[in-house]
């Protein structure tokens, strides 16, 4: 716990520049990082070296007012953002193709809605635990499940933990801890009647043999709903009216590796090339910036406890609205 303190107060603060090697030891320790050789950690101290860099100067940014959000020291600060986005981000689009396909309903937004100036579905008991996807490229199922285990919990007021790693094992239309996506995941769930429970067929970070049982499921779906692409008014109705929606981002930039509290806002984001699946759990505003409240499954160490408040009405940034799907229960 000292050590992670000392870490804190090390690389959070936008006001020094440490690269020494009590810094390196500290990370090191904190992160449990191992090297093979001395090669290997020599190499990977510049690049910690490179992002201690980039998040220090983000940072005196931010203090001037020229951020929205701060930065800190994570668990992949020796990772180049290369490494880094092949390792995490394993949303696959689907194409119009397969798109067409799949049967699917869209969303239809009700008449005369007045939407609240803010939700967040975890007071109302809909959201698990942040959880941790590993070195794996499994983020489709992550968002998958927490979109299942909230619509569960609406219909019968069960908050349900469910299985990523029957989706990683076992939806073999999908890749595994190499990419995928929600549809997919759906319509695997649909087809063979359920998914089993977290606690009945845990996360392994790996693909292993299908190990589906019947016995152990722990939701249902009979189909899922898409809302409309590119449309940031009927994900808002969505997220208000139905609860937490799956969406995917492109989150390939390393301000994201990094994001640490604040509203992310990244003009370099594409609305097209989307790469990693989340969770879209509620929206708010934020110092007169609009934000959605999106859970990620990179543990409760990055961002804000595993969550970031990114963009809202800022013309579909970084692809927030461009697939984003619920499924019906």
């Amino acid at each position: 716990m000292k050590s992670l303190i000392l870490l804190c107060a090390i690389f959070i603060s936008g006001h020094c520049f440490p690269t020494s090697n009590e810094s390196w030891s500290i990370f090191k320790r904190v992160f449990k990082k191992k090297y093979f050789s001395n090669e290997e950690e020599i190499n990977r101290r510049q690049i910690w070296d490179e992002n201690v860099a980039v998040i220090h100067q983000h940072n005196l940014e931010f203090d001037i007012g020229l951020h929205s959000y701060t930065l800190a020291m994570n668990r992949f600060g020796d990772m180049t953002n290369e490494e880094f986005r092949k390792q995490m981000n394993g949303f696959k689009m689907i194409s119009e193709n397969e798109t067409k396909r799949i049967n699917y309903q869209t969303f239809s937004r009700p008449a005369n809605l007045i939407l609240p100036d803010s939700v967040d579905w975890r007071t109302k008991g809909y959201v698990t635990y942040v959880k941790d996807q590993g070195q794996c490229g499994s983020c489709w199922a992550f968002s998958t499940t927490g979109a299942l285990e909230g619509q569960h919990f609406a219909k019968t007021s069960q908050l349900v933990s469910l299985s990523e790693q029957n989706l990683v094992d076992c939806s073999l239309l999908n890749f595994g801890c190499n990419g995928g996506n929600q549809d997919l995941a759906f319509d695997h769930i649909k087809l063979h009647h359920g998914i089993d429970t977290e606690e009945t067929y845990p996360y392994m970070a790996e693909r292993q043999l299908c190990q589906f049982n019947r016995k152990n499921i722990g939701a249902t779906l009979t189909g899922y709903t898409r809302i409309q692409k590119h449309n940031e008014t009927d994900l808002q109705a969505a997220i208000a009216t139905v609860g937490p929606i799956a969406v995917s981002i492109d989150a390939s930039q390393g301000s994201f590796q990094f994001y640490s509290s604040g509203v992310y806002d990244e003009p370099n984001c594409s609305t097209k090339r989307l790469d990693h699946a989340v969770l879209a759990i509620g929206y708010g505003t934020l110092n007169s910036k609009d934000y959605y409240i999106v859970k990620n499954s990179w543990g409760v160490d990055w961002g804000i406890k595993g969550y970031i408040l990114m963009s809202r009405n800022k013309q579909n940034q970084c692809g927030i609205a461009t697939s984003a799907l619920y499924p019906l229960v």
